[in-house]
């Protein structure tokens, strides 16, 4: 096996690292920068640019220049996020062949694994003219909430780019294992790692202990980031603009990238300034009356702060659920790690050291530590290094829909991974030949309110009553955070599996909002669980109450039949429609039929028994 690099692939950035003789080694591009802009452009001739060369010419060429593509990794055309992006970048993003979120570049349509790959072949070949070597093994980061989905499509990207995927590891783990290393021997630890980028914001909670680093939790929201910072203050320049001139620059493609520019440059100058001029010169030329128009604005640290307060707080949202997850209070941390360009941000170090009541750690540098952690993981692999052992989370709960539309998970949110988990389900009508299984990730009770991640069938089940088979439906997730699924019918045999891999357009839209709105929907969603389960049980009960009348009904006295037979149509009449109460008191009804039916059944064997003639007796005929 030859050299594992680690790449942190970015939203904004990118940066590649390595490990030569047991030392973390950043790796500096052409120019001699240690991180690379995740812009990619095509030229009207067709020529494909990468990093600081797309930069470069993206005014001059904004229709055609890709920047913060990962945040549409796979995420659906006609989701409210992607129509917040359209409105945002100056490029074109299209409906791709199966509902999802592309690009087109030169009228050419890309997927964003593709432009994703040509971004990681850039940062394989600033190794390989480093290292003088033929690289061909990667370790690869992403947002701790990726989900299945958009995990399986980096690693897609990867393999376009040429590159061998090793292992996919959640951003804030590498960072929290680039800033641990060394520091076995100081006794456990508790770490919080903030992770705000260009796009996405992570929380992890992570404990270290001689050398063993294990993910506790893990939160998120995949559509916060540097860009939205950005966007605050191109919305501010725009809004005025408008104002005073009756125009929306955000409609011009060529002044959105120069607001898109100075936006960005501005909020980076603020982190060591209190104030930052502005100035677009000829930013709009309208077609009659006045002449060119120009942006000449003072931005100060304090309206920077009021502009973005909101996305600030929103990030402590997750710093909350993570903590809960992990059973933990803000007390309990040790450390408080920062990573991510935004952390720069003396407003968000602030709250953040507010939030858990500490002096927050600015030692590492945020936009390295990423691709340092994913080096390390790669000499953990190769071994290269032997004293570190890394255990990560699954980052959302999985299972399968079961009868009535229930979601019954198998693997719950924050188990840590690789693992695997087995459980016995059953058929819900008699003769059943087919079990569908429905694989869901998510945190809502109902299966229809999560993500459909693979849909396979189980055939070939003997013809039996409801019940009665036992298929054996089992779950495993790799280190990398891949899932596998199979189903096997115990009496048979026969098994059917699947790997639940991205089809470019099946991640979930809202994915950083699933835990919120499960808990914000907790009460209302137990309520329809409780519902459908007591269905199934009512069901259940007058599938065997029906059977019994048939058998032993007749036992009954005629008044008592009657009204049985009554109740039991009623209740078939009543079953779909029914209330959680209705359903109760016809669970009630049924077990009170059933027991009235056991009975008859006894008593009518009991009288059999009496009729008989005793041992030994002769039996005589009656008369004719």
């Amino acid at each position: 096996m030859g050299r594992t690099i680690g790449i942190d692939l970015g939203t904004t950035n990118s940066c590649v690292s390595c490990i030569i003789d047991e030392e973390r080694v950043v790796i500096p591009n052409a120019e001699g920068s240690r991180t690379t802009p995740s812009v990619v452009a095509i030229t009207d001739d067709g020529e494909e640019l990468v990093g600081q060369v797309a930069k470069r010419q993206a005014q001059t060429n904004a229709k055609n220049t890709v920047f913060a593509v990962k945040r549409l990794i796979g995420r659906r055309f006609d989701a409210p996020d992607v129509a917040q992006a359209r409105r945002s970048v100056p490029y074109d993003i299209v409906e791709g062949p199966n509902g999802d979120a592309w690009v087109e570049l030169q009228g050419k349509e890309m997927s964003p694994q593709e432009v994703s790959a040509l971004i990681l072949k850039e940062m394989r070949e600033i190794a390989e003219d480093h290292l003088g070597e033929e690289i061909e093994d990667a370790i690869i980061t992403v947002p701790a909430y990726f989900n299945d989905a958009q995990r399986q499509a980096t690693k897609d990207a990867g393999r376009i780019a040429g590159l061998t995927v090793s292992r996919i590891v959640n951003e804030p783990t590498a960072a929290a294992l680039a800033y641990g290393l060394g520091e076995q021997g100081s006794g456990a630890m508790k770490v919080a790692v903030y992770d705000l980028g260009g796009g996405t914001f992570d929380i992890s909670i992570l404990e270290m202990t001689e050398g063993v680093f294990s993910v506790l939790s893990t939160s998120g929201d995949t559509f916060l980031g540097g860009e939205d910072f950005d966007n605050a203050i191109i919305d501010w320049l725009a809004d005025d603009f408008e104002m005073e001139h009756g125009v929306d620059l955000r409609e011009d493609r060529m002044a959105l990238q120069r607001l898109k520019e100075e936006a960005e440059q501005a909020k980076c100058e603020l982190s060591s300034a209190e104030e930052v001029e502005i100035n677009i010169p000829f930013v709009y030329t309208p077609e009659e009356g006045e002449g060119p128009l120009h942006i000449e604005k003072t931005l100060t640290r304090s309206k920077l702060e009021e502009l973005v307060d909101h996305l600030i707080e929103r990030s402590l949202d997750p710093c909350r659920t993570a903590l809960q997850d992990a059973n933990l209070r803000r007390s309990d941390v040790d450390e408080v790690l920062l990573v991510g360009g935004m952390t720069r941000m003396p407003r968000v170090q602030q709250r953040v050291g507010e939030f858990f009541d500490k002096q927050v750690d600015t030692s590492v540098n945020p936009d390295e530590v990423v691709s340092i952690g994913a080096a390390i993981q790669g000499g953990i692999i190769g071994g290269e290094l032997t004293d570190v052992l890394l255990l990560d989370v699954t980052p959302l709960t999985l299972g399968v829909e079961t009868a009535g539309g229930v979601f019954t998970p198998l693997i719950e949110r924050n188990t840590t991974v690789p693992c695997s988990h087995t459980e016995i389900f059953s058929t819900s009508v008699d003769n059943q030949t087919m079990v569908p299984i429905h694989v869901l990730q998510g945190e809502r009770s109902m299966a229809k309110d999560n993500k459909s991640l693979a849909r396979f069938e189980l055939t070939g089940i003997p013809p039996s009553p409801r019940g009665v088979p036992k298929i054996a439906v089992t779950f495993q997730i790799n280190e990398n955070g891949m899932v596998t699924v199979s189903a096997r019918d115990q009496a048979t045999g026969q098994e059917q599996s699947v790997n639940v891999v991205a089809d470019g357009g099946l991640s979930d839209d809202d994915i950083e909002q699933i835990v919120k709105e499960a808990q914000a929907k907790q009460e209302e969603d137990q309520r329809r669980k409780e519902t459908i389960e007591m269905r199934n049980q009512a069901e259940g009960l007058l599938y065997s109450t029906e059977r019994s009348f048939d058998m032993y009904g007749e036992e009954l006295p005629p008044d008592e039949y009657e009204e049985m037979a009554e109740d039991i149509a009623a209740i078939k009449e009543l079953l779909d429609d029914a209330s959680l109460e209705e359903l109760e008191t016809i669970c009630t009804t049924l077990e009170a039929a059933a027991h009235r039916l056991s009975e008859a059944m006894y008593d009518a064997v009991e009288g059999a028994g009496a009729d008989a003639p005793a041992e030994g007796d002769e039996a005589v005929a009656d008369d004719v």
